[in-house]
């Protein structure tokens, strides 16, 4: 696969992952579920567009340098991204989901094969957020 990309090439100037993005059919609804529910804040909302009829939605976990922008879909259906956030007690935050309820939840994994506990849960679009231990 590697013998169709040049060897004559400059350094990337890419540095970091700043925004990963998440199609999502209500901005306002996926608002509440990250900051209510998981807890990020908003990093971002703002109105864009010749009569402001786009928004621009960015959450993140408190004091995480990426970001989540929530976006409406654009040519296709909301849902079917996933993203990774960490956490000390993967436990605890499970914990904490399960008692809220109404949470799409999967089960905790415990560790396995040298891969760390974590587990799944989806937005209400579908999108995963898999919940690892950091």
């Amino acid at each position: 696969m590697t013998d169709h990309i040049s060897s004559n090439h400059t350094s990337s100037t890419i540095v970091n992952i700043g925004v990963a993005m998440f199609s999502v059919s209500d901005q306002d609804a996926a608002l509440a579920f990250y900051s209510q529910v998981l807890g990020f804040e908003v990093r971002g909302d703002l109105r864009f567009g010749p009569e402001g009829e786009y928004r621009w939605l960015e959450v993140a976990p408190p004091g995480s340098t990426a970001r989540l922008a929530l976006n409406p879909p654009m040519g296709g259906a909301p849902g079917g991204g996933s993203i990774g956030v960490e956490t000390a007690d993967v436990a605890a935050e499970h914990a904490r989901l399960s008692a809220i309820g109404g949470v799409d939840l999967d089960a905790l994994m415990e560790e396995q094969d040298g891969a760390p506990p974590m587990f799944a849960l989806r937005d209400p679009d579908g999108n995963s957020v898999w919940v690892v231990q950091a």
